[in-house]
C-alpha cells in the first residue's frame, strides 16, 4: 500500500531577505513498507518526526529526496495528488479542524454508512458541538471514511482526549482495520494503544531506529528509554522483576501473560 524509499526532508527558516538561517533536519534517510491491510504504528517523541513523516502519506509534504509510493502513485506527482488523497485520508490531532458542518451527518455528506461504521449513527441529527471528544474524532473518521479510502494516517488522533475518548477511537479503527480491511497508519506517543499493531515503527531525530512486532520492540526496554520513550506498564513491571532476578518472559504485552508467568514460577498455574 505504502512505499517509502530512503527519503529525506528539512524545514527551512529564512530571514525577511530570503537568506536561509536555520535548517532543521526533519526526516533523514527513512525507508518502510506498509501492505495492504496492515495496522502499522509509528513512536516517536515529540520533534522525532513522526509527524512530519505522517504527511509526507498523503503528499502534504513530499520528500527532497527519495520517493514515496502510494498504491503505487509517486507523491510528486502533481497530477496525481487527488488520486492520493482519495487512498489515503489523514485525521488529526483537533476533531474541531476537521468538522465544519452543524449536524453530524451533514459532516459525513453522501456516506451515512460511516458513521455506523464508527459507531456514530444515533447522533447523526445532533451537532457536533454537543458530543464528547472521542465521539467528534469519530465523526471526523467517519467524514475520511466517506470518501473510501484505501488507508487511514492518525497523526496523535487520541492526543487530545480522555481515556475513554482515546479507547472509542482506538476500538473504533481497530474495527475498521479488521472488518473493511483499511491500511492504518497510527502515530501516537501512547504506548498502550498499539500492544496490538502488526508493526512498530520507532524514530528518533527524523530516523527510523527500531522496526518489529510490539513484541519484539517493547521487549527492548533500555533503548527504547534512551529514546525518551515509555513501553506499557505491565511490560515494565516485568522488566522489573526481571532485575530482581526473576525469570519471567521479556516480552510480555498483557496482565494475563504477566500472571501466568508468576504463577509458573510459584510451581502452579492458574485456573
Amino acid at each position: 500500500m505504502i512505499q517509502v524509499d530512503h527519503i529525506k526532508f528539512d524545514y527551512i527558516r529564512r530571514d525577511e531577505h530570503d537568506n536561509v538561517v536555520a535548517v532543521e533536519n526533519a526526516i533523514r534517510n527513512v525507508s518502510f513498507t506498509v501492505a495492504p491491510g496492515e495496522f502499522v504504528a509509528i513512536l516517536g517523541h515529540n520533534g522525532s518526526g513522526k509527524s512530519t513523516l505522517a504527511k509526507h502519506m498523503n503528499a502534504l509534504l513530499v520528500p527532497e529526496e527519495g520517493t514515496i509510493w502510494v498504491d503505487s502513485i509517486d507523491t510528486k506527482d502533481k497530477e496525481m495528488i487527488w488520486d492520493i488523497r482519495q487512498r489515503v485520508g489523514m485525521v488529526f490531532q483537533n476533531p474541531d479542524n476537521q468538522i465544519v458542518y452543524n449536524v453530524v451527518e451533514e459532516d459525513v455528506g453522501f456516506g451515512p454508512e460511516a458513521l455506523e461504521k464508527v459507531g456514530m449513527s444515533k447522533y447523526r441529527k445532533k451537532s457536533p458541538n454537543n458530543l464528547s471528544g472521542g465521539q467528534k474524532q469519530r465523526v471526523a473518521i467517519a467524514g475520511i471514511l466517506a470518501m473510501k479510502p484505501k488507508c487511514i494516517v492518525l497523526d496523535e488522533s487520541t492526543a487530545m482526549l480522555d481515556p475513554i475518548g482515546r479507547k472509542e477511537v482506538l476500538e473504533a479503527v481497530q474495527e475498521l482495520n479488521k472488518k473493511e480491511h483499511i491500511t492504518v497508519l497510527w502515530i501516537t506517543h501512547y504506548m498502550e494503544e498499539v500492544i496490538e499493531a502488526d508493526k512498530l515503527i520507532v524514530m528518533n531525530q527524523g530516523e527510523i531506529v527500531m522496526e518489529g512486532t510490539p513484541r519484539q520492540v517493547f521487549s527492548q526496554v533500555e533503548q527504547l528509554k534512551s529514546y525518551h520513550l515509555d513501553v506499557p506498564q505491565v511490560t515494565m513491571l516485568a522488566h522489573e522483576l526481571r532485575k530482581t532476578g526473576l525469570d519471567v518472559p521479556a516480552d510480555i504485552l498483557s496482565v494475563d501473560e504477566l500472571a501466568d508467568a508468576v504463577m509458573k514460577l510459584a510451581g502452579g498455574g492458574r485456573r
